[in-house]
């Protein structure tokens, strides 16, 4: 399924019809050039300029050859003149030419900076929802190579396809004035050219798409296998993993060595064909000067306007594929955009709950497994300050319960309200505000310790984030490092221990100060000193808090207010540990039978 996805990725970027629709699709993106339109009607202007001073020169070096066969000339004569004015042209075109440069570039870096940010805040305000339907490197595909491929389109692409035209527009018409029948000459053998070359490049396109999508193939290997090292190293299957990548690049090659063969033949064809037309046309244009229909520099100058548009006929080929990969960019770019996100207006009242929690007859299936139902009518309702547990085999639906409180899916059927309001009512932001999570598998990020505890408030002070760290039993470890708060915790936080991370989440927790924490068995891998610390810190964290602990290991809930035992998405059992142990042949009781044996 990885493949195939990051192959039909490839193929919708690498080619796209260019018509009304997608080109209107493209323009999309160009609204974030519009806050910086002076810098780019600058750049156009220059462009439209620098094209139109290079193109004087062919005819000017015409001049020059005619001035030095003794032919009179309107306004110069003499060659140093026209020599000079030569010169000039080259350094009017130079200034004209960098500030294209440099104002296209600014218009490309600061537009896409915008695109990147528009796109990373659309993708952090997404629902859970669409991650489940998408690959991380998928995405981060769209904020760098499909934004690079529009950088070329902003600052290359688009400068080239206006120059280009230009060029080829107001040379053709030059070249109908200066030479007619060499001009008509030359037309003769155009269609022939562009024919074969149009069916050229689209063959190698073809090959180059076969390569990029042996190249995904050789990138899902290493995705996966980087994601799931400890699971290759556990399995000593290093080995294996490298002899999967070998035979991929081996694909690779094969393709890309076919493709480079092909591609070198275009090439070949295209300077033959170049200047074969340069020969043909420089035999006829001799014969012309040979009956005095043209002058030496009359064809000189021919020549040089030639080069000038075939090489604009060859570029436009390169810019046509371009654009068609822009094209595929900007649609998946905004596909993104055009995505329904949680974002809301962010000037709404904070909320304070009390933690008051009710299910009522709530079904769900998650939007991937819709044919699965994980919760069937579900009814409960915890008090402000009760400490809840949830019990139940692997696919209950306790994490369920846990990600519809978040709100991280919407419920469908039956409601769920806190305080007695249904939580849809609440803005999002403002209600999760009030929920804190301690996981079992602790994710920091690969900043500071201080940064990681100030997660849960960025806008606390050293004082509050200490205490939080004192009161998570965090702060006397953190202190014996030689950094301190300052200390960095790596990737994940790897340079910390087990125990350790779940400290400073619980600081992080502390410092959040919600109504309703969540325990998702925080102490289940830890060793039995860990385990004293962080179940110490753990209870501090939940004093006055209503608390729902999804519990694996029973012997860390005999202390909670309740016990809510789901199986297969229904609430089976509700008592107390000491209630439920009374229970013959209760679930709860042979669950922490066989946890005992």
């Amino acid at each position: 399924m990885a493949k195939r996805n990051s192959k039909e990725a490839l193929r919708e970027e690498e080619k796209r019809p260019i018509n009304k629709k997608s080109l209107n699709q493209l323009l999309g993106i160009f609204r974030f050039s519009l806050p910086y339109k002076g810098w780019f009607i600058t750049g156009l202007v220059s462009l439209v300029l620098s094209s139109a001073t290079l193109l004087a020169f062919p005819y000017l070096a015409g001049l020059l050859l005619d001035v030095a066969g003794g032919k009179s000339v309107p306004y110069f004569t003499s060659i140093n003149q026209i020599a000079l004015a030569l010169l000039a042209i080259l350094f009017v075109q130079g200034i004209f030419s960098f500030t294209r440069v440099y104002t296209f570039s600014v218009v490309s870096e600061r537009s896409l900076a915008d695109v990147r940010k528009e796109v990373y805040k659309k993708i952090i305000w997404l629902p859970l929802t669409f991650f489940d339907s998408r690959r991380i490197g998928e995405l981060m595909s769209r904020i760098t190579s499909d934004v690079s491929t529009l950088s070329d389109m902003f600052a290359f692409t688009l400068a080239e396809l206006i120059r280009q035209f230009l060029t080829l527009m107001f040379g053709t018409v030059i070249i109908f004035f200066l030479a007619p029948k060499l001009t008509g000459f030359m037309l003769l053998t155009f269609p022939v050219l562009v024919i074969l070359a149009l069916v050229f490049g689209k063959y190698i396109r073809t090959l180059s798409k076969k390569t990029q999508d042996k190249l995904a193939d050789a990138n899902v290997i290493v995705e996966e296998s980087l994601q799931s090292i400890s699971v290759v190293k556990a399995f000593t299957n290093e080995l294996f993993e490298i002899g999967r990548y070998a035979t991929a690049l081996t694909s690779v090659v094969g393709v890309a060595i076919r493709t480079a063969r092909f591609r070198g033949l275009f090439i070949s064809f295209i300077i033959f064909a170049l200047f074969g037309g340069i020969v043909a046309v420089g035999w006829y244009g001799a014969r012309l000067v040979q009956t005095n229909e043209i002058t030496v520099g009359e064809l000189f100058s021919f020549v040089i306007y030639t080069s000038f548009i075939g090489g604009s006929i060859a570029g436009l080929g390169d810019i046509y594929t371009q654009l068609q990969r822009a094209i595929g960019a900007s649609e998946r770019l905004l596909e993104i955009l055009l995505e329904v996100d949680e974002a809301e207006e962010d000037n709404h009242p904070t909320v304070k709950l009390y933690g008051e929690i009710a299910f009522e007859a709530v079904t769900y299936s998650y939007p991937t497994r819709k044919d699965f139902i994980v919760l069937k009518g579900l009814d409960f309702k915890i008090e402000p300050g009760e400490k809840v547990a949830l019990v139940g085999q692997s696919g209950s639906g306790k994490s369920t319960i846990i990600n519809l409180l978040m709100r991280f899916y919407p419920v469908a059927d039956g409601m769920i309200s806190v305080d007695g309001t249904p939580i849809q009512n609440f803005n999002l932001s403002a209600y999760r505000r009030n929920i804190g999570i301690v996981p079992q598998e602790v994710i920091l990020f690969g900043g500071t310790i201080k940064e990681n505890i100030a997660y849960g408030k960025p806008t606390a002070s050293f004082e509050e984030i200490r205490e939080a760290a004192r009161k998570g039993n965090a702060l006397e470890f953190i202190e014996s490092f030689p950094d301190k708060f300052e200390t960095i915790v790596g990737e994940r936080g790897v340079k910390l221990s087990g125990g350790q991370r779940q400290r400073v989440a619980i600081a992080r927790a502390i410092l959040k100060d919600p109504a309703i924490l969540i325990l998702d068995e925080a102490t289940s891998s830890l060793d039995a000193v860990s385990e004293v610390l962080v179940q110490e810190a753990l209870e501090k964290l939940m004093e006055g808090r209503t608390t729902i602990i999804i519990a694996h290991r029973l012997s860390t809930i005999k202390k909670v207010d309740r016990i809510f035992v789901i199986k297969e998405g229904k609430l089976a059992e509700v008592g107390s540990h000491a209630e439920l142990t009374q229970l013959n042949n209760g679930i709860y009781s042979n669950l922490l039978r066989l946890q005992l044996q």
